[in-house]
């Protein structure tokens, strides 16, 4: 039996089929925002709550409270922010935190923010087979259609990547978009296999992400190395260079890890400072995907 293989060995048929799997089409940035905005400002929060560790298999009691506290502190200090700003933005749900918190979805909807997809159990999607990921994305559109009173319209996968058959699922689904990726930083359509898959991407990236500065795992050595003010900098860096583009301000935050008192700021300081540089449209990630969509 021959060796496979190394990737220096690859003819070019082989990398151009990974790399072709799921593409990045035509940028969707368009001419104005809505109101004549310059700026569109995406909030998210990504409530993983205690599936981190149940993900893994784990029944840490004290891991398992850390994930509680995004819930009983954190959802709660996102929310009124939100609402004394009167801003609207995108909660990326897995099904099981729902199922423990439906009284937290059911608040978050009813106060305009849109819910979303983030997985059954986040569960490392990106390596599921495609019965197993099909499954367990159909199972979360209809937990959090029955539990949050709306179907959802987009997802962010659990592990911010793709299976071979993440896309083909998503378009099967009808979802609007996804926002897991990372080509660029308008909205773009997204290409399977070469071609139009009809679902838009709103990327993310970890620089604009408050887990890589602020995660920790003990055991692993793992410590959080950035302050606050520095994490902060950064986030306004990127919200003022969207500004003067004229594009999109995406933000990706945990209400685990950001829900503490002094680090909650961030998003309220964050959300004065994209008011005071004026023309500025706050909006969920779905409405963001449509108006780019459709002007793009």
């Amino acid at each position: 039996m021959s060796e496979p293989l190394q990737p220096w060995q690859w003819p070019d048929a082989h990398w151009r089929g990974i790399v072709n799997r799921v593409r990045a089409g035509r940028a969707l940035r368009p001419a104005a925002w809505p109101g004549g905005a310059r700026c569109a400002v995406a909030l998210s929060f990504d409530s993983d709550h205690e599936t981190n560790e149940l993900r893994e298999g784990g029944e840490s009691i004290g891991k398992l409270s850390q994930g509680q506290y995004g819930n009983r502190q954190g959802i709660p200090r996102i929310l009124e922010i939100l609402h004394r700003h009167d801003v609207r933005a995108s909660f990326y749900v897995p099904a099981v935190t729902a199922l423990l918190y439906p009284e937290e979805q059911r608040r978050v909807a009813d106060a305009g923010h849109e819910v979303a997809l983030h997985g059954w159990i986040h569960e490392r999607n990106s390596v599921l087979p495609e019965p197993a990921e099909r499954d367990l994305m159909l199972r979360a559109a209809d937990t959090l259609d029955k539990l949050a009173g709306r179907r959802p319209v987009g997802i962010r996968t659990p592990s911010w990547d793709f299976s071979p058959a993440t896309l083909a699922i998503a378009r099967d689904m009808g979802l609007l978009y996804d926002s897991s990726l990372m080509a660029d930083v308008d909205c773009y359509e997204l290409l399977l296999g070469g071609e139009p898959s009809g679902v838009v991407e709103l990327p993310v990236e970890w620089i604009r992400d408050d887990a890589v500065y602020f995660n920790m795992n003990r055991f692993a050595g793992l410590r959080p190395y950035t302050p606050p003010a520095d994490v902060f900098d950064i986030f306004r860096r990127e919200l003022e260079a969207a500004h003067a583009e004229g594009g999109i301000f995406q933000l990706t935050m945990h209400p685990h890890i950001s829900g503490y008192r002094s680090r909650i700021w961030i998003l309220d300081e964050l959300i004065a400072h994209a008011k005071s540089l004026g023309s500025v449209w706050f909006a969920t990630h779905a409405d963001v995907v449509r108006h780019a969509k459709s002007h793009g």
